[in-house]
């Protein structure tokens, strides 16, 4: 299998992320570069369909987009450790919090980022104000997430899940313009720390 990537957008790295968890070396990782448009090639988009990433290219020429769809795919051939869930009820639960964490906090600070940053501009019409609601919308929606922290150490069960890799990776990806959880929400802050220091986190 192939997985097309772009080393700075969060999305790619939500599969790399679990590829890291997981003990997956047998994928080929192909860079596209996105600052050159090469995910809006016409050799990109007769595979993709979209010029999204990444892009998950199977043995059998099948190719999967949108990043949730490429992990979930990639825990049904590797199976541990379980990031998804065990059992109907846990896996309804972390489906709930992997939502939660997208559309309330990955999506804003997404958002936030592309349309506010001047770096960009070239790929996306800026829109400052849009950009600055959703950088608030996305702080507002951690108080959640720190009340729950505050019940336990991971976000969705007792262990590491893809709603905490989502959440963890949508927050870093705020850094880059300067947004960090406020340092009054605790609870956020020890579980960010130890996902930071994961090995996962650096893939």
């Amino acid at each position: 299998m192939k997985l097309y990537d772009a080393p700075v957008a969060p999305n790619p790295r939500r599969v790399r992320w679990v590829m890291a968890e997981k003990g997956i070396a047998d994928v080929e990782v192909i860079p596209v570069s996105i600052p050159d448009g090469e995910h809006k090639t016409a050799g990109y988009l007769a595979k993709a369909g979209l010029p999204q990433l990444p892009m998950l290219e199977m043995d059998d020429g099948t190719t999967i987009t949108e990043s949730l769809a490429i992990c979930r795919y990639l825990e049904s051939l590797y199976p541990e450790p379980n990031l998804f869930g065990r059992d109907p009820k846990e896996t309804a639960i972390i489906e709930m919090w992997t939502r939660r964490a997208e559309m309330l906090i990955a999506t804003p600070f997404m958002l936030g980022v592309r349309l506010s940053h001047p770096g960009f501009a070239a790929l996306e019409a800026p829109a400052p104000e849009v950009g600055a609601w959703n950088q608030q919308a996305g702080l507002k929606a951690l108080k959640v997430l720190d009340r729950r922290l505050g019940e336990s150490a991971f976000i969705a069960a007792d262990r590491l899940t893809i709603a905490d890799i989502v959440a963890a990776i949508g927050i870093d990806f705020a850094r880059i313009v300067r947004l960090r959880p406020p340092e009054e929400l605790t609870h956020l802050n020890r579980w960010l720390t130890a996902m930071r220091e994961r090995p996962g986190a650096k893939a």
